[in-house]
């Protein structure tokens, strides 16, 4: 039988093409190979407040977005995540296992209630949660997650851990996979910092639903480093991220890149990316507007309902492991 992945993103924000190298395009990479969850994370958005109507048609969009970007609803299980309640059951029964002192300790917890204060939710404090629940429900062997969300994964694998011991052998502990390449794209306005769709610098990110004349404008925007050589270079942040923003989407060698720069200067190397950006996302950007209601509506049922079937029987083996007696 293939091995198991599970991964989601949150439906806030507009994802960008950072989004789609280090994660999107090793999902489409990896369906092939691995029997594949996808799931569009709608209660982990919450725990921040939303406008409703916004999250709603957020969680479309994205949606959307999975599958023009090649993830195929025929070999890969497509769903959003409220529509799957075993979700936040497990998570509660997860409350219970974990400890406070460990969830205090997330990074992610820490830096948003340092900002936050007296503000935070509780949500943000369970967010891991919630998340272990997302992986924990489909025994999943293997989690493409980015470099920000390893810890969260970590305690994923502690919590399945105790749970196991105290209870007896239930649940998968999950590993990470993180792509060699493409894992972490940098801002164009700032080479310190990640990509992000939460950046106020709209300069900063090129988003997929982002216009020609945008993609252009921010490209030739994107902020440089001392030098003239096009090499990739890790100490010249800047240029390093240009050019892997480059090879990641013609699919050439990094020999094969720098060849085609040498002797150039940065206007050629970004007018070059910008039109290899325009027209790489001018299909996707057809796709997305291709897929109608109707079909995605059906597809995310579909999905919904393998996912359940699933999840219901993980979450049935921990209720009766626990003595917890319902109609189940």
């Amino acid at each position: 039988m293939k091995k198991r992945i599970f991964s989601g993103a949150q439906p806030t924000g507009n994802l960008h093409i950072g989004n789609y190298l280090g994660a999107l395009k090793n999902w489409v990479a990896l369906q092939n190979e691995y029997e594949s969850f996808f799931c569009i994370v709608n209660l982990h958005a919450v725990t921040v407040a939303q406008e409703p109507k916004v999250l709603r048609q957020k969680t479309l969009d994205l949606a959307r977005i999975y599958l023009a970007s090649g993830i195929d609803p025929q070999i890969s299980t497509v769903y959003v995540q409220s529509d799957v309640s075993e979700h936040s059951e497990l998570a509660w029964i997860l409350n219970c296992v974990a400890r406070i002192g460990e969830l205090e300790r997330m990074t992610q917890f820490k830096d948003k209630s340092r900002v936050r204060g007296e503000n935070v939710s509780a949500g943000l404090l369970v967010y891991p949660t919630l998340m272990a629940s997302d992986i924990l429900l489909y025994k999943t062997d293997l989690v493409p997650v980015g470099h920000d969300q390893k810890q969260h994964l970590e305690i994923t694998r502690d919590l399945a851990t105790r749970f196991n011991r105290d209870y007896g052998e239930t649940f998968k502990i999950p590993d990470a996979f993180i792509s060699p390449t493409g894992a972490k794209i940098l801002s164009l306005a700032d080479a310190a910092k990640k990509m992000s769709k939460s950046d106020e610098n709209l300069n900063g990110s090129i988003f997929l639903l982002d216009d020609a004349d945008i993609i252009q404008k921010k490209i030739k925007r994107a902020v440089t480093d001392s030098g003239t050589n096009i090499k990739f270079d890790e100490s010249r942040p800047a240029i390093n991220n240009l050019l892997t923003i480059y090879q990641l989407l013609t699919g050439k060698t990094a020999e094969e890149c720098e060849a085609n720069f040498a002797g150039k200067g940065y206007g050629n190397l970004k007018s070059e990316l910008a039109e290899t950006v325009v027209e790489f996302l001018r299909p996707f950007q057809e796709r997305v507007k291709q897929i109608d209601d109707g079909e995605l509506e059906k597809i995310l049922k579909t999905g919904a309902e393998k996912a359940r079937s699933i999840a219901r029987e993980t979450l049935k083996t921990v209720y009766e492991r626990m003595g917890i007696v319902g109609a189940r």
